[in-house]
């Protein structure tokens, strides 16, 4: 007989910012199978004698190809075993759980989704900037960074994505001399607001703001590594009013 599959959202970084859900699932694993950017303390959480299998990806570098992991998800269940796919934030918002959902159904496995906070709502709120306001953006858009550029054709509509109110883009910060390229060329005015966040709602947590013509001159966002949201548009202004975290990593 199958074992089950959770799929759960380990939200954005704060360990505190895990549903009870999501708890749930990580205690409850014979099999915890786990990314990146998941909070050390939930890790932690595990019962004794569960296994502990890491399958994370960085830029330029991955533990272990997709459909690998696919296939360890799917091997541990068919054992009979309790699975926890633990990913960072939403596994449905470009976690590629989708994927491994499908690969799930394909052999008849029976799953459960647990959603998480995104980090493309949470960073911004941590670093003080809703990302909707009545007067300022009635709606948001969120996009991949990691994959706007290809060789012979870019897998973001950039003049869709250039036209929202506010944009908040994932996974971008390699890119991000052609993402200001993008968005210039389809009509964002180079006084646009933008600001860059690390390691959103961490204790690592840094903030850099600036304008869509000014960011990549600016000292300090040279210096941010991964993984940062990226959010464009007037609504970065109420940060100077909105920054309710006195304390931030310190640049440099």
């Amino acid at each position: 007989m199958f074992g089950k599959v959770y799929l759960t959202g380990a939200g954005p970084g704060d360990p505190k910012l895990i549903t009870l859900r999501g708890l749930e699932t990580i205690r409850e694993a014979d099999v915890l199978i786990y990314d990146r950017l998941v909070a050390q303390e939930l890790i932690e959480e595990v019962k004794p004698g569960a296994e502990l299998l890491y399958v994370g990806k960085a830029s330029g570098h991955h533990t272990m190809k997709q459909e690998d992991i696919n296939a360890l998800i799917a091997d541990r269940a068919m054992r009979g075993l309790t699975v926890t796919r633990l990913k960072g934030g939403d596994p449905f918002v470009f976690g590629r759980g989708g994927e491994e959902a499908l690969h799930l159904t394909e052999l008849g496995v029976e799953f459960e989704v647990i959603p998480g906070i995104s980090s493309s709502i949470a960073a911004p709120a941590y670093a003080g900037i809703p990302v909707t306001h009545r007067t300022m953006a009635a709606s948001f858009a969120v996009i991949t960074g990691h994959e706007c550029i290809q060789k012979d054709k870019a897998s973001v509509n950039w003049e869709w994505a250039a036209g929202a109110e506010t944009l908040v883009i994932l996974m971008g910060l390699s890119r991000l001399p052609l993402i200001v390229e993008r968005l210039l060329a389809f009509g964002k005015p180079e006084d646009t607001p933008i600001a860059l966040i690390q390691n959103g709602t961490s204790e690592r947590q840094r903030v850099v703001t600036g304008t869509i013509g000014t960011i990549l001159e600016c000292p300090d966002a040279a210096q941010l590594s991964s993984p940062v949201a990226i959010v464009v548009g007037e609504v970065v202004k109420l940060r100077d009013q909105l920054a309710w975290r006195k304390v931030e990593a310190v640049i440099g």
